[in-house]
Order: structure tokens, then C-alpha cells, then sequence
């Protein structure tokens, strides 16, 4: 009867499994073999894999997502660090979870009005004697946006990393003479750096595929895989095509999942 109860219980989450994740990558996989006359061929993967525009754009997405991490982890980790120190700590970590509440495309929409010729920025720029600035439609923008928005989904996971900590080890080290950067650079941070791993996964992968914010915040200027999945999809109607490149970003966020393994081993040196 356990048995059985278990199985009751296991049941939705495998339907959901297969329903919403490998029946979908099933589905790019198999179209991904065929071309835009829906006839079975590898042509795809051999014209992906064979021209320098898909080469250089996937060089540019990997590069795009490592420098929106990079910035989004310079960004949280202190400040992840400094809340973990404050009084009502609880209060702050929830300001940083508000933007998540709103919309994706609300807030593009709100940096494309303080990035514009006419936006907030320009307008701080000329009390300065700065004239306007080209800042929107720019790889700059693009990232610094991106950044911003991923922010809080870095923070979490290291936020909960320094919060699991025991003072006990602070205290040891203080305690045998350590100063505060010798504390941080021993033992908070090889302890911290599961939820910096987790951070980097969750910031990481989406950052490889994004359309939305490469359209709105970098124009036609910025073009990755995303955009052109999107445009395969949506304008060519290559389906074929655009499963392939869909195939690349699957195995691409598996390598970077394989690269940021977060299991624990059973014993582990701090000093």
C-alpha cells in the first residue's frame, strides 16, 4: 500500500516531466532533422556547424551571457554578503526579490524611457553640459539591462549560502589570529561557493538564449542564438533551422550545468 501511495504521489511530477520537458525537447530534436521542405537531412547541423555567421554568433551569445554573469556576480555577491550582516535582514532580501515581480517586458519598456534620447539618463547627462548620448540600441545597454534584471537571481543563492554558515567558524578564525579578508578569502567563500555556482547556472543559462532584451534594449545590433531561433521561428519559417540552434543552447546550458556541478564531497578542506 506504501507502495502504491508513492507512486500516487510520483505520478503529476512525471506527467508534467514528459509533457513539459521531454516530449518539447523531444520535438526539437526531430525537427531539427528536417529541412524547410520537410524532408529528413543533417543539413542543418552541417550549414550550422559549416558557416562562420552561426560561429561567430554563438562565440558572441557565449560571450554576451559570460559578461552579463560576470557583472551580476561582482553586483551581488557584496551586496549579498553586506545583507547577511544586517539587523533585519529578512526586510532587505525581500526588496531584492520585488523586481522579480514585475513583468520582463514593463521593465525593458521602462529602461527603453530612461535610455532614449529624451530619457532620464540624457536629461542627468546635460545638467553636466553633456549632450545627448547614444545609449540605447547599444551592446552596452544590452548587457547593463540584462545585468540589472538577473541581478536577484544571483543574490539568492549566495545570500543563502552565507546565511547557512555557522558564526562558530568566524569566530575560530578571528579567534587563531585570521584577519577579516584572511576569514573571507578562507572560509567564507570556499563555503559560499555552492551558492555561487548555483547563482552562475541560473544566471548563465538563460543569459545564452535571450531575444526579448537583445530586440528591445540592443536593436538590431545585437544578435545571438536567441534572436535567431526567433527569427527562424517567427519570420522564415524554418523550423528545422531554428530546432538546431535550439538543440546547440540545450547542449551548451547541459556542459555549463556539468561545469557548475554543486555536489557536496563527503569531507572538504577550508584551510
Amino acid at each position: 500500500m506504501t507502495k502504491q501511495l508513492k507512486a500516487l504521489f510520483y505520478t503529476p511530477y512525471f506527467v508534467w516531466l514528459g509533457l513539459f520537458v521531454i516530449a518539447p525537447v523531444g520535438l526539437i530534436v526531430y525537427y531539427s532533422f528536417f529541412n524547410i521542405n520537410h524532408q529528413l537531412t543533417l543539413a542543418n547541423y552541417q550549414t550550422f556547424f559549416g558557416s562562420g555567421t552561426y560561429l561567430i554568433m554563438t562565440a558572441n551569445s557565449v560571450l554576451y551571457a559570460f559578461l552579463i554573469t560576470l557583472i551580476a556576480l561582482l553586483i551581488s555577491y557584496p551586496m549579498a554578503y553586506y545583507i547577511s550582516k544586517l539587523k533585519h535582514r529578512d526586510f532587505w532580501i525581500l526588496l531584492v526579490i520585488l523586481p522579480t515581480w514585475i513583468n520582463l517586458l514593463l521593465k525593458a519598456y521602462a529602461f527603453i524611457g530612461l535610455l532614449s534620447q529624451d530619457g532620464l539618463v540624457n536629461k542627468c547627462f546635460e545638467l553636466f553640459g553633456f549632450g545627448p548620448q547614444q545609449i540605447l540600441f547599444t551592446n552596452t545597454s544590452f548587457i547593463l539591462v540584462a545585468a540589472y534584471i538577473e541581478i536577484p537571481f544571483m543574490i539568492l543563492p549566495i545570500y543563502n549560502s552565507l546565511t547557512d554558515i555557522s558564526s562558530s567558524y568566524i569566530r575560530a578564525s578571528h579567534d587563531l589570529g585570521a584577519t577579516t579578508w584572511q576569514t573571507i578569502q578562507k572560509i567564507i567563500i570556499p563555503m559560499t561557493l555552492p551558492g555561487v555556482k548555483s547563482g552562475v547556472q541560473i544566471v548563465f543559462i538563460p543569459s545564452l538564449s535571450l531575444f526579448m532584451l537583445s530586440r528591445l534594449i540592443g536593436g538590431n545590433k545585437v544578435i545571438t542564438l536567441g534572436t535567431a531561433v526567433e527569427e527562424h521561428f517567427l519570420t522564415t519559417m524554418n523550423w528545422g533551422m531554428g530546432s538546431t540552434i535550439g538543440v546547440v543552447l540545450i547542449i551548451s546550458m547541459v556542459v555549463v550545468m556539468a561545469l557548475t556541478n554543486t555536489k557536496k564531497k563527503r569531507r572538504q578542506t577550508i584551510w
